[in-house]
């Protein structure tokens, strides 16, 4: 980016040459794009997500259903369904349990549930959540955790493009770069078998 405060004295440098103030130009709208469409990149994406994260959650809120189940008894085998706990604590101390629960169309059910909380005993209550047809499914999505989500992934894609931003910079400045060596081995391949020599003419 040292290009950029020097393309003022580029402008006007006798020694200048076409690729230096290319690569100013170039330097200079590469930092354009980092301070202002970079950021709108990543605001437009975190935006979008945080759109599409909330019509998810609305749509898992009118299909899922919070109810309480009512533990029979233990289970002494492995159980097949997963029950949802509200931390990660309880998932790991919880217990497999056989629990009946009453689905919102009015059907009752009767299931192992694994990852109850630990300290569940027969009659004892515990909230999960059901489809309308009273099959057990995860919890939705809360908006803490969507709008975490929706962040990230604006930081990501801001990320991302800032990558692509400099990326492209330094290919432009090597290609740059690869024209201006060229340029000089043809300059040196000239004067070079008369470099030095009295009155050759160099």
């Amino acid at each position: 980016m040292r290009a950029v405060v020097g393309l003022r004295r580029w402008r006007h440098n006798p020694l200048r040459r076409r690729t230096d103030l290319v690569e100013a130009w170039v330097a200079l709208g590469a930092l354009v794009l980092l301070l202002l469409a970079v950021p709108a990149i990543g605001l437009i994406s975190g935006t979008a997500t945080d759109e599409t994260l909330r019509r998810t959650i609305r749509a898992q809120h009118e299909d899922r259903h919070r109810t309480e189940a009512r533990v029979v008894r233990l289970a002494t085998g492995s159980a097949r369904v997963m029950y949802d706990p509200e931390t990660s604590a309880e998932r790991e101390t919880g217990r497999p349990v056989i629990a009946k629960w009453t689905a919102p169309d009015g059907s009752r059910h009767t299931e192992a549930v694994r990852s109850a909380p630990a300290t569940v005993r027969a009659g004892d209550t515990f909230p999960v959540w059901t489809d309308h047809a009273g099959e057990l499914t995860e919890r939705p999505t809360d908006l803490t955790t969507a709008r975490t989500h929706a962040v990230l992934a604006g930081i990501g894609v801001a990320a991302l493009a800032a990558g692509l931003v400099e990326a492209a910079r330094r290919l432009v400045v090597r290609k740059l770069n690869q024209r201006r060596y060229a340029r000089l081995d043809l300059a040196w391949a000239q004067a070079g078998p008369d470099w030095g020599r009295t009155g050759a003419g160099s």
